[in-house]
């Protein structure tokens, strides 16, 4: 096939080298802000009733895969067996079980529920429907509007995905991330390529309402032509969404500590205006196709259809309770952490005791940043939105940030909204430090 330029589409520095950090923003204040000693308002937010109409969701976090990814900083497990995988899940089972007891739960039911990684299909079918069937039994799924299960495609057979379909999987999640087996191989990725037809063929074949493709743009060895290839090939699969990432190198990854043991500062992969451009490329290419940007990462064939309640819930302040390992939480205005390692997660729940390692409650001013700048990842905030909620202009609070990035060219705003260009959107991960408070800024992220 031709190969198009599209390195150059850039107006900025030819040299923002891509180095070792966490660029992606998930959350607000910063992970490295909260702290052990802060647990105890977990607690106190556990026993409260929830805000009237607050949702609630939940994360299950299954750390087992086949390989770990170079650029994984997941916390993840590739060498437990099948009585160690069973035993963690009967921990997830009973630290559900404790949460149901509190509360914070009370009869509530989750509007969205999300099995993340790891790899979740890594589980079998028994262990799979072990798990759903205990979880449906403490909190009943009959209002849950989207149930996400991520998975790799060399795990999936059609028996799998037609109990996950069972199970109530609204939207499959596959981590293909690129099409070319020596990529994959080169960053670690267990499956290949033959793998990932297969398993979409599969899963087309159950009847998914929404199947969710991962694409990463700027693996180690990739090339111009080799991500338009794989934008292609994501095209031809006609999936009804893709994700698209930019690759980065956070802290604690295969490919961070090499850098740091070789004294390397900049990473082996490609830079910065690269990836955007690369991104740009493929989100022009899927609108060609019908497709729709809904967010700095995502594209949907069809908007009526397809969705991420999980994503759009809790950008909006939602309740959401993290089983498993160092899973994440947001309960009552609070933060928390589970404890990240597996025999000192299993413990405590054996003990009966949640296992919380650090927490963090924010300010209403800091809880305000947070659903702004998480908001501007979908493209737009809206300043109603802010005043009713918090009273606070969000255009006057942040009048001169927007001024100055509306003048640099990544957005627009009126007396209605905040709206993101394309050049924002590509890079809205480094521009939402603009809009952090002057004691987050510069810290560690994560």
């Amino acid at each position: 096939m031709p190969v198009v330029t599209i390195g150059n589409r850039t107006d900025e520095p030819p040299k923002e080298a891509t180095r070792e950090g966490n660029y992606f923003v998930s959350n607000y204040p910063p992970f490295s802000f909260w702290r052990p000693e802060r647990v105890g308002e977990a607690v106190h937010a556990l026993a409260h009733a929830p805000a009237p109409g607050t949702p609630l969701g939940l994360y299950v976090h299954i750390p087992f895969c086949r390989k770990r990814c170079h650029f994984c900083y997941f916390k993840v497990h590739t060498d437990k067996d099948a009585n160690e995988i069973e035993a963690y899940l009967t921990a997830v089972r009973k630290e559900l079980a404790l949460y149901a007891e509190l509360p914070v739960i009370g009869g509530r039911k989750p509007r969205f529920i999300y099995f993340g990684g790891g790899t979740p299909s890594y589980l079998s079918t028994k262990q799979l429907g072990g798990l759903v069937d205990a979880m449906k039994r403490l909190l009943p799924w009959d209002e849950v509007e989207e149930v996400t299960f991520e998975c790799e495609p060399g795990t999936l057979t059609e028996g799998k995905l037609s109990i996950l379909r069972e199970m109530g999987v609204t939207r499959l999640s596959l981590g293909i991330e690129n099409f070319d087996d020596e990529i994959l191989r080169a960053n670690g990725r267990a499956h290949v390529s033959k793998e990932i037809d297969r398993a979409y063929s599969f899963a087309r074949s159950v009847g998914f309402p929404q199947i969710n493709i991962d694409l990463i743009a700027g693996m180690m060895g990739e090339t111009e032509e080799n991500w338009q290839e794989t934008v292609r090939r994501g095209i031809e699969l006609a999936p009804d969404s893709v994700t698209i990432y930019q690759m980065e190198i956070p802290f604690n990854t295969t490919i961070s500590k090499e850098m740091r043991i070789k004294g390397e500062e900049v990473a082996p992969v490609a830079e910065w205006p690269v990836k955007r451009a690369w991104a740009s490329y493929a989100f022009d290419q899927f609108a060609a196709a019908g497709y729709t940007v809904t967010s700095a990462y995502t594209a949907v064939r069809d908007p009526e259809k397809a969705s991420f309640v999980y994503r759009n819930l809790l950008w909006a302040g939602a309740d959401m309770v993290g089983l498993g390992v160092a899973s994440f939480s947001h309960v009552g205005g609070t933060h928390y952490q589970n404890e990240h390692q597996y025999e000192t997660y299993i413990a405590r729940v054996e003990h009966g005791e949640l296992p919380l390692l650090r927490a963090l409650t924010p300010t209403p001013m800091e809880r305000f940043v947070r659903e702004f700048i998480l908001q501007l990842k979908l493209g737009v905030a809206r300043r109603a939105y802010f005043l009713d909620k918090y009273g606070i202009d969000a255009n006057q609070y942040f009048g001169k940030e927007l001024a100055s990035l509306r003048e640099q060219g990544y957005l627009e705003f009126d007396e209605d909204s905040v709206r993101l260009h394309r050049a924002g959107l590509l890079q809205v991960d480094r521009l939402l430090h603009s809009f952090f408070l002057p004691e987050h800024r510069n810290a560690r992220y994560a």
